[in-house]
Parts: structure tokens; C-alpha cells; sequence
């Protein structure tokens, strides 16, 4: 714990908040909880809107069910319980010059002792008529009379702040308003030349208008200013970034025609024509000079392991080893797998290093790397360990690339003293509003179409009395031969769990529902090994029914299966629905999922309807961003993206203009001179693999 201030001490702006008078220890942990550590932090906990209470009233203009301001004195106070529910009840008689009212709070006992006759107080709430006759304000909110800076939490646009268990926004306005003097002291964040050309106000203004506006106006130059610096500087960042990238010197794999035609002749299959230009994007900036920093976004199923596999073939044509990173264990064997036969022709043979691979085998991997003798290696988090070295290492390719920390990309890419390419792929597509924001430093390629073929999986909601003919279609379809999966959002059941958990539907349907089918669980509990070996018999046919967790989410490649049950379907997120319900339609035969619906609230309603109209997961990405926003569907923390707390992503005229500032100050100052902008950008660097 701090010292305490003393009274003759004022705080600063790196004063602990546990230094500040009067504030408990339950407080304190709740500020954690926040974030909040200093006084800066506290004024820079922005709220997330604000309430107009500003237009005043009489007594004598109250109207019933009505909600207004009204300036009043107490003339009485009388704390008492009521007789039947036991409720703490503190009635006030208030007066002003035109009449009295009677005011009533429930369960706010400490109010009879803050409260005293001739205290002026401001309230705010909805008048209701009085048992024996009048107008009574029901729980309104109240503040006392300010003898100065005005007021914080009634009669006046009234923030409303992020909030935890014992730290509330009525307990923050007062506390913010008090220290808010101090945003004097904040430095200036933005050049000035910005400001002048821009419009915007000093951050010092901004800082205090957001919190406790004048009026409606200064609170949206307030937001503006916010807003822009917040999609600025990642812009900046990004473009500084890619400069430095391409001032860098790669592991150049020149562009061999005659390599790219031989493995195209070598499939099975015809590349689309989104395969073919993503892989000619990412041929080209093998061939450059600099590092190559590309996204591969491709819906489920659409073939980006193909293009990777050409990518890698292309690299170690040129001499470079070659690593692939998925993030479990079960789409690491499936990549695996697949690159397997896709270049046997080329004699090139894979390695595969998980968290299950035996210390032998382990030993035998880890030496054929050193030497440089194997080229091309599939793994998860095994592969960024200390002891794995790579000397000639020229390609890193990253599958889901969003569930890995920042830290983590960048630890498999500084294992070379070089400059490797670096190819990330993902089947959550981005929409194009977010790629210069998120992405800004990575250049895209997207495979829209898929491969020919491909039946669109039939979609349809399964209300609870329609369950049974579910049971009966699934029961049909194992009779043709097919197989199917049932996902559960929790492993196992838990007190006060609503949803269903994977142990108990895997025991109800064994046990009750469907005893004559062959039933196999799958959770991410079970051990690495017997994780596989499920998968493997699964996929051998041993089993007619897969009942798993969010596990199969990715990587799980069963041409044979055919439909896909979700229980509990709204509780999921739109990306991971539509990466569940390509599991399946891989095949020949036409699929179905099954949205199993629970008590869904209307956003979760409005998830399962987009996904049954939409095939497409680009469409459904842009649905999704409106839905749940970009901080939420697209985890940003995670990227390493600082919190927007005022501005919108999906905001593109602001994004742009944000963009075209940022880039004619490059062009001005490349070497970043400007103190306040170099101060700046150092909290956004962290977003870029190259930084």
C-alpha cells in the first residue's frame, strides 16, 4: 500500500489512487479490476455515454410517469422498513418555491444519514401519485449541493462509466470531477499542425469536456478529437511499419515459373482462380527483395492450403526451410497430413512436432532441423521452444494466426538472424472496413470462391418441440453410411450452467437418445494422444457420431460427414458458428447443420438467422462486425490493439482521414523528429509482425 497524501499535499497525475483519501479497500480492488492504477488512469477511464438530465422543473411541473430535474430543499426525513417485503425505505417531504413533494428511496439506508432537513439537493427521477394524494419521486438520483465545480452525477449530461463490483458510476463522477484540474498537466498528443488542419481540440479540453460536457456540442468535438487519435495512430504505426519492413533485407525465394507450373500440374484438382492470383501475390513477394508480410483470409474450405503448399514448395526450391504453426494439435496433424501428399511428388516430407511427440522421435526432429537437412516442418507452440533451431530459415507460415499472442509470432520469426517471409492464413475473414486498421502493415489476399463442387450446407433452426425429428434425421443418416457431429459450449456441467456440456449430451444420447449409433467424445481436456486417436477412429469410420466441445472448431477434415448439430447455437460467436458448419459439406453429399435453440436473447437470435441466410463468410464477417462490434468480434487486445474507446473502426470516412494524415506526415518527417509524434505511436507498435 501507498502512503496516504497529507492534507497539505496535492495529488499529481502519478499519484497511486491508493494514496487518495477515502477510498476502501474493496474500491481499490475493483479499480484493479479496471485498469486503474493512477490518477492518469482515472481520468483517462472514458465514459461510454452520457444521460441528459439538464432540463429543470418545478414541483408544481412535475407530471406523472414523467422523468425530470427538480432543485429542492429537505423539510423532513423518515427512515423506516416496510411490513411485508422487509424493504429499507427512507421517505423525504422536499419543498422549492412553488410546493411540496414527497420522495421515496428503497433499500438506500445510508441515505437518512447523509441526508438532513434544510439541505438543498438536486433530484432526478419519475413522478408517481402518493397513496393519500400529491406527486412522490420514486428512487430518484440525488446529489447534494456543490459549494463548487458544479454537478457530476444529476441535472446534467451524466456520464456513465465502465464499471466493476464496488466501483459504480455515481462513486467515480465525484472522484473525476474532483481530480479533473489535473488535465492541465497532460501532455499534448497530437502535433499541432494536426490540430489546426483537422479542427480539433487540445487534448487538455478534450480530456475534460468528454467527461463533464457544457452541452451536446463540446461533447462531440470532445468524441472527435478522441476518436481520430485513436484510429491515427494505428494508421501511422502501420505505415511505419511497412516502411521499415521494406528498407529490411529477406530470405529471397526467386519466382521459378517452372517450379509453380510442375506442382499445379501435380494436383488432383484444377486451382480456381482465387487460388491461382492468391498464390501469384504471394509468389511475387517471395521474390522480393524485402520481407514478405501477407494475410491469406479464405473462407472454410475454400483451399488456402493449397496456395501455402506452393508458397512452400517455391521456398524450399530456393533453399530455405520452411515452417508451418496451427494452434492445436488437431489442425496441426490435419496440415500435416495434407502437405504430406501435396508434395510427395517432390520428395518433400514434412516433420510434425507437437506437444505429444515422443522425446525420440522429438530428438530426431529437433537434429534434421539444426543440420538444415529437413525443410519443412507442421507444429503448434512446440515449435517456438528454446531448442528448436532453424538455421536456413526462409518461410513462416501461421494458420489462425489470431489465436497466438503477438509475443509468440514474433518468437518463431526471430529464431533466424534473417529476415523471413511471413505468411499468415486465416479462414475468419476480415472485412475489407478493418484490413487497413487491424492489418495495416499486411497485404492481402482473399479467396472468395470455392473449390468446384461444394454443396452449400443446407442451415435450419431446431426449436425444442422439433428435436425429436432432428434425432430421427440424424438416425437416417447414419443408416446411408454418413457421419455427423453434435458440439456443446461446455465440457462438462458446472452449478448455475444453463448450457449444455459435451459429458452430458455424449451420456444422454448414448444412454437414452440414439443407444443403436456408434458414439465418440472429444473435449479439450483429454490428453494430446487420446485426442488424436479419437479424431483418427472417427475419421476411420469407427464411429458415427463425434460429440465435442468448440475442439473441432478447426482442423477436422471428415468428407464423410454430413450434418452438424450445435446445442445452445446463440451462446457461440457468428465466425465460430460458420467455422462449425464447415466440418461439414465436404464431400459429395449435401449437408446440414442443425441449430439447436436455447433461450436466445435477440442478438443471439439475429446470429443464427444471418447464418442461415448467408453461405458466404465474408458476408457473414460484415454482419458479425455489426452485431458485436470490431473490439468484440475480432479480439483486438489480443493483436495487441489498444482499447477503442471513442472511436469506430467501422467509421471509414474517418478511418481515411486519419490514413491520409497520417501518411503526408511520413512523407514529412520519415524519421519520426517530432517529439509528440514519436511519444505517440509507441503504444501501437506492438500490433505489426514487423516492428
Amino acid at each position: 500500500m501507498g502512503r496516504p497524501l497529507r492534507p497539505t499535499e496535492a495529488p499529481t497525475l502519478e499519484t497511486p489512487l491508493e494514496e487518495l483519501p477515502k477510498i476502501s479497500s474493496v474500491r481499490l480492488a475493483g479499480l484493479r479490476r479496471l485498469g486503474l492504477v493512477t490518477v492518469r488512469d482515472l481520468l483517462w477511464h472514458l465514459p461510454r455515454r452520457h444521460d441528459d438530465q439538464r432540463q429543470r422543473a418545478t414541483i408544481s411541473e412535475l407530471r406523472l410517469g414523467e422523468a425530470a430535474t427538480v432543485e429542492v430543499e429537505v423539510v423532513s426525513l423518515h427512515p423506516r422498513r416496510s411490513r411485508q417485503r422487509r424493504l429499507e425505505l427512507v421517505e423525504a417531504e422536499v419543498m422549492d418555491a412553488t410546493g411540496t413533494a414527497g420522495v421515496i428511496w428503497f433499500n438506500q439506508p445510508h441515505l437518512a444519514h447523509i441526508l438532513h432537513p434544510g439541505q438543498r439537493i438536486t433530484l432526478h427521477g419519475k413522478a408517481a401519485r402518493r397513496p393519500h394524494g400529491g406527486i412522490q419521486i420514486r428512487n430518484p438520483d440525488m446529489e447534494l449541493e456543490r459549494r463548487s465545480g458544479g454537478q457530476s452525477s444529476v441535472g446534467v449530461l451524466v456520464p456513465t462509466y465502465p464499471e466493476t463490483a464496488g466501483v459504480t458510476s455515481r462513486w467515480l463522477r465525484p472522484r473525476v470531477r474532483d481530480l479533473l484540474p489535473l488535465a492541465a498537466a497532460v501532455a499534448e498528443t497530437l502535433p499541432e499542425p494536426v490540430l489546426a488542419q483537422e479542427g480539433l481540440v487540445p487534448l487538455k479540453e478534450a480530456l475534460s469536456q468528454i467527461h463533464f460536457p457544457a452541452d451536446h456540442l463540446e461533447l462531440e468535438r470532445a468524441r472527435a478529437r478522441f476518436g481520430f487519435e485513436e484510429l491515427f495512430y494505428p494508421q501511422r504505426a502501420a505505415l511505419l511499419a511497412r516502411q521499415q519492413r521494406l528498407a529490411r533485407k529477406g530470405t529471397r525465394s526467386p519466382y521459378d515459373v517452372a517450379v509453380a507450373r510442375s506442382f499445379a500440374q501435380s494436383l488432383p484438382f484444377r486451382l480456381t482462380d482465387d487460388q491461382r492470383r492468391a498464390a501469384h501475390e504471394i509468389l511475387i513477394d517471395l521474390d522480393r527483395p524485402s520481407p514478405m508480410n501477407r494475410l491469406l483470409q479464405g473462407d472454410v474450405g475454400s483451399g488456402k492450403t493449397v496456395v501455402a503448399a506452393m508458397a512452400a514448395r517455391m521456398a524450399i526450391a530456393a533453399g530455405h526451410q520452411v515452417v508451418l504453426m496451427a494452434p492445436t494439435e488437431i489442425l496441426a496433424r490435419q496440415h500435416h497430413e495434407t502437405l504430406r501428399e501435396l508434395l510427395a511428388p517432390f520428395q518433400i516430407w514434412p516433420r510434425l512436432l507437437v506437444g505429444s511427440t515422443g522425446a525420440r522421435q522429438r530428438r530426431e526432429i529437433l537434429g534434421g532441423l539444426a543440420a538444415g537437412t529437413d525443410k519443412l516442418v507442421v507444429g503448434t507452440h512446440a515449435l517456438i521452444e528454446d531448442e528448436v533451431r532453424f538455421p536456413q530459415l526462409g518461410l513462416c507460415i501461421v494458420d489462425e494466426q489470431h489465436r497466438f499472442g503477438v509475443a509468440q509470432r514474433l518468437r518463431l520469426r526471430d529464431k533466424v538472424a534473417a529476415n523471413p517471409d511471413f505468411l499468415s492464413m486465416t479462414a475468419t475473414p476480415i472485412p475489407r472496413s478493418l484490413n487497413l486498421t487491424l492489418y495495416g502493415d499486411l497485404d492481402v489476399s482473399q479467396i472468395r470462391g470455392m473449390p468446384p463442387g461444394r454443396i452449400p450446407v443446407q442451415t435450419r433452426m431446431v426449436e425444442p418441440g422439433q428435436r425429436q425429428g432432428a434425432y430421427d434425421f440424424i438416425r437416417s443418416e447414419v443408416r446411408q453410411g454418413r457421419q455427423g457431429f453434435i458440439i456443446c459450449p461446455l465440457i462438462e456441467d458446472s452449478p448455475g450452467a444453463e448450457a449444455r456440456s459435451a459429458t452430458a449430451e455424449y451420456e444422454r444420447l448414448s444412454g437414452e437418445v440414439l443407444p443403436d449409433l456408434r458414439l465418440v467424445l472429444v473435449h479439450g481436456r483429454l490428453p494430446a494422444r487420446e485426442k488424436a486417436e479419437r479424431m483418427r477412429a472417427f475419421a476411420a469410420h469407427e464411429f458415427d457420431l463425434l460429440v465435442a466441445t468448440s475442439v473441432i472448431e478447426v482442423g477436422v477434415d471428415v468428407p464423410n460427414a454430413t450434418f452438424i448439430g450445435i446445442e445452445d447455437a446463440g451462446r457461440f460467436g457468428l465466425a465460430q458458428l460458420h467455422q462449425f458448419r464447415g466440418r461439414v459439406g465436404r464431400g459429395t453429399h449435401e449437408s446440414h447443420c442443425l441449430l439447436f435453440a436455447g433461450d436466445e436473447d435477440p442478438t443471439g437470435l439475429a446470429r443464427l438467422r444471418a447464418l442461415i441466410e448467408h453461405q458466404d463468410g465474408f458476408e457473414l464477417a460484415e454482419v458479425d462486425l455489426r452485431l458485436r462490434g470490431a473490439g468484440d468480434a475480432y479480439g483486438l487486445r489480443q493483436h495487441g490493439f489498444p482499447e477503442m474507446r471513442v472511436g469506430d473502426l467501422l467509421d471509414d470516412g474517418l478511418r481515411e482521414r486519419a490514413r491520409a494524415v497520417a501518411e503526408r506526415l511520413l512523407a514529412a518527417d520519415p524519421e519520426l523528429r517530432d517529439p509528440v509524434l514519436r511519444h505517440g505511436i509507441q503504444g501501437y507498435q506492438v500490433v505489426f509482425e514487423f516492428d
